[in-house]
């Protein structure tokens, strides 16, 4: 199995796309992705271009964004953007308040306005959107991930794109491509491919999909731990009260940042909506301390999500039950955020 480096570098084998983006995910799955103690890495914001499909965006298209100035979102965007990410040090050594609000409202006006912005040729045809494949493990590859297109919809085909809108939480989804990325080009890129294309049910004005999400985390729950689940119930703690901000986010909501980025690596080498799973998992790695807690919520953070995120912890206990999972609800999984 080559490292990363090499893969990347040579491309796929035999110029099989399909097999190339299996050994891509698997390869992040058994490796990782390299990176320093800060989440720093030279390879990372470009497998997440591969992984997310996203069609390169030229600097001008993004700056004609830019100079359009404050979008109608501006002013939900200026009260969010200095509260991004607040308390970390890391984040906020490397990414400024003035790069956020730049990213959100060139976002913003890319929704408010997706037909201008397909006629001024901002939008490319997709190149690697008829491959998906499935992973070299046969845990992963029994639900296919809803890696394929057959799972996905397409904004450049259908309203999502004008439907689509700035609400609070998209800075935090916004901050991790901030940090990984060497330009905002290359975040905008990023993050309008995730929330146009596998996400948008989560910033539609509704957030239909986020309480899509809310619900399943509480039925995958109940299948894979019952005790745990009407544990919970009895104290009417319901995914709704204590893991809005992780649905919204991916889970971008619980430190330490660097953490969240090798999250991201498996959620977008395998599926965003696996990040239901991973939610599920950090409860079942609290299992303990909220059974034996007179007072769960506090556990939970009371609202505020969750303490302290361990991306390998959480990925393997997401990956040990996943299996258990009804394929109908398995099918929902995939579809909630669309």
């Amino acid at each position: 199995m080559p490292n990363l480096d090499m893969l990347l570098l040579k491309g796929p084998p035999h110029d099989n796309l399909e097999a190339g983006l299996d050994e891509l995910r698997y390869t992040i799955l058994t490796e990782g992705v390299p990176a320093n103690n800060e989440g720093m890495s030279e390879l990372r914001m470009y497998i997440w271009l591969i992984l997310l499909n996203a069609p390169p965006v030229k600097t001008d298209v993004y700056l004609d964004l830019v100079h359009q100035g404050a979008s109608p979102a501006h002013v939900k965007i200026q009260n969010d953007a200095f509260r991004t990410f607040q308390g970390d040090p890391l984040f906020r050594r490397r990414v400024t308040q003035n790069s956020i609000t730049r990213v959100l409202n060139a976002v913003a006006w890319r929704l408010n306005d997706a037909h201008e912005a397909r006629v001024n040729g901002w939008q490319s045809p997709p190149t690697l959107s008829e491959f998906g494949g499935s992973p070299d493990t046969a845990l992963l590859s029994r639900h296919s991930l809803g890696t394929g297109t057959s799972v996905r919809t397409d904004a450049s085909t259908t309203n999502d794109a004008e439907q689509i809108g700035y609400v609070q939480g998209m800075n935090v989804l916004c901050g991790p491509f901030l940090y990984a990325a060497r330009s905002e080009v290359e975040a905008f890129t990023a993050f309008e491919r995730l929330i146009t294309h596998e996400c948008p049910g989560y910033v539609r004005g509704s957030m239909e999909g986020v309480h899509k999400g809310l619900a399943l985390v509480d039925r995958v729950l109940d299948v894979v731990d019952p005790k745990l689940y009407s544990h919970l119930m009895s104290h009417g703690l319901e995914a709704k009260i204590y893991a809005f901000a992780s649905v919204l986010t991916m889970c971008a909501c619980t430190p330490p940042l660097p953490e969240v980025l090798q999250l991201w690596d498996f959620l977008f080498a395998y599926g965003p909506h696996l990040n239901i799973l991973c939610i599920v998992a950090q409860l079942i790695l609290m299992r303990d301390q909220i059974l034996n807690s007179p007072s769960p919520n506090h556990v939970l953070g009371n609202r505020t999500g969750f303490t302290s995120l361990n991306a390998k912890m959480v990925i393997q206990v997401a990956m040990s039950f996943a299996a258990k999972i009804p394929e109908d609800m398995y099918e929902e999984i995939i579809n909630h955020a669309k």
